[in-house]
């Protein structure tokens, strides 16, 4: 492994609350994107919010610690209660919370693969070598309903359809599409403004990113809000733009793949420097998403 992508870890690692961490300087902001649908950020996954009279629908619910904000941040909004948590993938900054939620009475949704991997302990790998160890989640926080392919959930007024995107961030991610608001959330499928974390420990591939973010494209038009699992609020052409991006850099690394050159040749070569730039992303971060992609296209 390069020290360029021990560094990424490193810094993904430092995203998620120790044991017993408290968080207290986390703050929970909340924006409006259309009538009833808001987005909540604080630390770790964004949340999405659909909020009425039928009660209220979260997509994701970051870290356990800060459930009691994220209920203040909803009680500003409405006074109905959270009724569905919708997990996009099973890292814990997207499902933290579902153990406090559903206690509270919220019915916890999520792909199959979503359920299986929080029942279990999960080692976090970066390039096939180990970096950490997730243990399997208490019976309270897994997922009561999994879907296989797409399920969709009608509430307050709107139609939520959730997709499944395989292979893309990890082996259980789903897209939510709010049809009526126009918004869409990516889940970690899209870190918008930087490279992504591809968790290929459990299943995630370049390829299977740059096909979801083609799904979600496809169920979009000029006015929808995307909301992307890290980053602001943002437009479908910033997704394509981030897709056809990551279709580029595939593309590099696999030419000199091609030609012969070891990963170490080619991260020297600096094939995807034009998109780190663009991005603001360092070397250390450069040298640790060509290695993914390396992995993605050569599996090694």
């Amino acid at each position: 492994m390069t020290v360029g992508a021990l560094g990424a870890v490193a810094t993904l690692m430092t995203a998620l609350p120790a044991a017993g961490q408290t968080m207290d300087g986390v703050q929970i902001r909340a924006e409006q994107l259309a009538d009833g649908v808001y987005v909540l950020f604080g630390q770790g996954g964004n949340i999405g919010v659909s909020a009425g009279p039928d009660g209220v629908f979260l997509v994701d619910d970051q870290f356990a610690p800060l459930t009691d904000r994220i209920l203040a941040a909803l009680s500003e909004i409405t006074s109905e209660p959270v009724r569905f948590v919708f997990n996009t993938h099973w890292h814990g900054d997207h499902t933290g919370g579902n153990e406090n939620l559903g206690e509270a009475g919220a019915l916890i949704v999520a792909h199959d693969n979503v359920r299986e991997r929080m029942s279990a302990d999960q080692v976090l790998e970066r390039i096939g070598r180990p970096v950490s160890t997730t243990p399997a989640s208490p019976d309270g926080a897994l997922p009561v309903v999994t879907f296989s392919s797409d399920v969709s959930f009608h509430i307050n007024g709107d139609e939520l359809r959730a997709f499944h995107v395989s292979h893309a961030h990890t082996d259980g991610d789903a897209i939510v599409h709010f049809v009526r608001a126009n918004v869409v959330h990516m889940g970690d499928t899209f870190f918008n403004g930087r490279f992504p974390f591809i968790d290929t420990a459990t299943g995630g591939s370049i390829d299977g990113v740059i096909d979801a973010a083609g799904r979600a494209l496809a169920v979009m038009d000029a006015e929808t809000r995307v909301i992307p699992g890290h980053g602001s609020v943002t437009t479908r052409e910033t997704l394509r733009d981030y897709r056809d991006r990551l279709r580029s850099m595939r593309d590099a690394v696999a030419e000199l793949v091609d030609e012969g050159f070891s990963l170490e040749e080619i991260q020297a070569r600096r094939p995807i420097r034009d998109h780190a730039q663009a991005w603001g992303q360092n070397l250390e971060a450069e040298e640790s998403f060509v290695a993914t992609i390396h992995y993605g296209v050569t599996g090694r």
